[in-house]
């Protein structure tokens, strides 16, 4: 039974170091780039209509502790600048972190509305969990990140 246990065991390492391993830079790029495109397209939105957006934010998200103007300004900015840097993989931890807490904001302020749509407040869900899951991630192989720490700083082997 042991010896079974080890043979399953070592069989599940070799499967992780040769497959998972390899997987695990072109999932976090694909949740990258799915992430990026539903806040850069949700900003997108917001600018094409500012006049609208300026209306929701002032009759309709009620942001605490910001005047609706610059809620508006600082969601969409953030919206647009934090999924651009998401999805080449600059400072994606930090990304994820500003587009995590526009996606809890949005809940909080506007949370009348999704309360009764529960599709739309599982899209915030989801993508919260997924946001989460890149800032408590390691730095992935296809990131500009990765190229920055590999090329700029020392590692300890060189030292």
């Amino acid at each position: 039974m042991k010896s079974m246990l080890l043979g399953i065991h070592t069989a599940w390492k070799q499967f992780e170091q040769l497959v998972l391993g390899r997987l695990a830079p072109v999932v976090d790029l694909a949740a990258r780039l799915y992430l990026a495109k539903v806040f850069f397209w949700s900003g997108l939105n917001k600018i094409q209509d500012w006049d609208s957006t300026l209306y929701l934010f002032r009759e309709e998200y009620h942001v605490p502790l910001l005047s609706p103007d610059v809620a508006a300004v600082m969601g969409t900015g953030g919206e647009l600048g934090f999924s651009v840097l998401l999805a080449i993989g600059l400072w994606t931890r930090f990304s994820a972190c500003g587009l995590l807490v526009l996606n809890l904001v949005a809940v909080y302020s506007y949370y009348d509305s999704l309360k009764d749509s529960p599709a739309a407040l599982q899209d915030h869900l989801e993508w919260g969990i997924l946001l989460s899951l890149l800032i408590v991630s390691k730095v992935r192989q296809l990131t500009v990140d990765h190229l920055l720490i590999h090329h700029f700083l020392p590692s300890p082997a060189k030292t």
